[in-house]
């Protein structure tokens, strides 16, 4: 189905109309359109158009309201103060507009006519370490925007660039050798690895591995040789270096499992994945004159990236010992992406800390000509989790904590959320939905703070079923079911002949502004935007709920009409928090 107009566009373009007939000579002027508190919108492009024209704004206004031919979409149009125009829509309009949204499987949401293909990279642990707090936020930004761009349209292709590759696995391969057993698992008979027992082989091995690289010369002499049997392809190392990664790809995945993220083989291409292209890199770089030798290794200069001492701060491609950094991997990443994967947008996920990073990788990729005005790169940076202390968020003993333990304690708090508020559920499903919500609690609350700000890791807070949380947006979807669910034989019917009381109107005009709000959050890579967006929504049906009697209204149409109202709430509720990657149980 085409696309549905929302009502803002309606009524700019009702306006741009009477601009035009009134004032032909302002050309086509924007009537600086927005939602209003006063009436349902305000126009404020007069005032500035009154100084162009040097007329009076106020009547300039009325020229232009007078131009307006009568409608079925505006009710009232008002002159006010030096010339703004408030503007009141019709309740019918309001109606047809919803019904119209209603039914259409996308609510309405028109696909973005410019759609590309955006390769994200996000949700990038390390092989063979603990998935830690840190982890968090790169896995559930990523993982929104996947779902936000594919849903406006736009070709996505997912990339987990975990770090798999460098010198400690010499260190790892070469205790492997010497202890062969290592990474047996104790299950031995087929049955499916837990990622807890793989990530305590992993985390046995490697304290065991450093011990000993530490306080072993001869052992720290073999591991450094393994090194270079690795880079060098050799087929023994390799094979062991791929048990490191199969192992901890098991954890991994069980980590993604319990976040609900939907994490696919093909998609982890990590640092290794671009070993075959890192000297090709290095001689374009070179050759180019991009890059230039200094003190024998390869290095970019910028004129505003400088030390301290004042001095020039390079992004060095390859060392001076012939090793490659990570700005070989990156810069042979875009190539990759631009060239293979036909990326018209590179979209990086990655902490803040290492903004200069990808701004030094990114200019050298322009200098380049991987990347131009057809293929662009941002990096959707992200603050810190903090502790309730404002502190960065550690354990008590000052470690960093593990993930896996931050989920499982935000389910165990949201069960028994669940529990106390569950009416009519069994044990399983008061399991099923502890999980859902404390997943849900945990992804809101960083998706519902711009990626940018740190932001407070508040257990307490996010399972609170009072303020701006998840579960508050969640039972508010479980109650609308619960009624359509009462409602017997009376069915969801729009009504665009009755009249609607405010709480009403504020919630249908809110609800008309989804698809605005969706090119909005993909246009910006704002996930913030979405999340504040169904909080208000859930906030204006809780509001209407409290004010307008659904199953129990003046008339079988105003029971129709509410029970319309309360259907494309949840589905839109439904629909927001799908693409947040949150889910909403149809009980609670």
């Amino acid at each position: 189905m085409a696309s549905v107009p929302s009502l803002a566009s309606t009524v700019q373009q009702r306006l741009a109309e009477g601009l035009s007939a009134a004032l032909p000579e302002a050309g086509s002027a924007d009537p600086l359109l927005r939602r209003s508190d006063r009436a349902d919108f305000q126009a404020n492009g007069i005032l500035a158009l009154a100084k162009q024209l040097k007329g009076n704004p106020r009547e300039l206004a009325t020229k232009v309201v007078e131009a307006i031919p009568a409608n079925d979409v505006l009710k009232e149009i008002e002159v006010s103060g030096p010339g703004f125009l408030n503007i009141t829509v019709s309740d019918a309009a309001i109606v047809e507009t919803l019904a119209a949204r209603a039914a259409d499987a996308r609510l309405g949401v028109p696909l973005n006519g410019s759609a590309g293909t955006t390769v994200i990279d996000y949700a990038q642990p390390n092989v063979a370490k603990e998935m830690h707090v840190g982890h968090l936020r790169s896995a559930v930004i990523g993982a929104a925007m996947v779902e936000i761009l594919e849903f406006t349209g736009e070709t996505v292709v997912r990339r987990h660039h975990i770090g798999d590759w460098g010198t400690q696995f010499g260190m790892l391969i070469q205790y492997l050798i010497e202890h062969p057993h290592e990474l047996d698992h104790t299950s031995g008979d087929g049955a499916e690895v837990s990622g807890e027992e793989a990530m305590s082989n992993l985390n046995r091995l490697y304290k065991a591995s450093r011990a000993l690289f530490d306080s072993d010369e001869e052992f720290k002499t073999r591991a450094r040789a393994r090194v270079v049997d690795l880079q060098a392809g050799d087929e023994e190392t390799l094979a062991l270096w791929q048990r490191f990664v199969d192992e901890s790809k098991i954890y991994f995945y069980s980590v993604f499992d319990k976040l609900d993220m939907d994490i696919r083989d093909p998609d982890v291409v990590g640092e290794s994945g671009y070993n075959d292209m890192l000297q090709e890199t290095c001689r374009l770089l070179e050759e180019s004159g991009v890059a230039v030798r200094s003190e024998g290794a390869l290095c970019v200069f910028f004129d505003d990236v400088k030390g301290p001492d004042g001095n020039p701060v390079p992004l060095i491609v390859q060392k001076s010992d012939g090793g490659f950094g990570y700005a070989a991997t990156d810069l042979s990443a875009i190539r990759d992406r631009v060239r293979n994967l036909k990326a018209t947008s590179l979209l990086y996920v990655v902490d803040a800390r290492q903004s200069l990073h990808f701004k030094m990788v990114f200019e050298t990729a322009r200098r380049a000509g991987w990347l131009n005005d057809e293929v662009k790169a941002v990096q959707l940076a992200f603050g810190t989790v903090l502790g309730k202390d404002g502190k960065p968020f550690k354990t008590r003993e000052g470690e960093t904590v593990r993930l896996v333990d931050l989920l499982d304690e935000a389910i165990d708090r949201a069960s028994a959320v669940v529990r106390e508020k569950a009416q009519d559920l069994t044990e399983e499903e008061i399991t099923e939905r502890g999980a859902q919500v404390g997943i849900g609690a945990v992804k809101y609350a960083d998706l519902s703070t711009s990626a940018a700000r740190d932001y407070k890791f508040d257990l307490d807070q996010m399972v609170s079923l009072n303020g701006d949380t998840s579960v508050y947006l969640q039972y508010a979807y479980a109650r609308i079911q619960s009624i359509l669910r009462k409602a017997g034989d009376a069915k969801p019917v729009a009504h665009p002949e009755l009249e609607l009381a405010p709480s009403e109107r504020a919630l249908g005009l809110h609800l008309d502004g989804f698809g605005e709000v969706i090119a909005e959050t993909a246009a910006e890579y704002a996930p913030h935007k979405l999340a504040a967006y169904l909080y208000q929504v859930a906030s204006l049906y809780t509001t209407f709920y409290s004010e307008c009697p659904v199953l129990k209204a003046d008339t079988p149409e105003q029971v129709e009409n509410r029970l319309f109202l309360c259907d494309v709430t949840a589905r839109t509720l439904h629909r927001g928090m799908a693409l947040l990657g949150i889910r909403t149980p149809e009980r609670l």
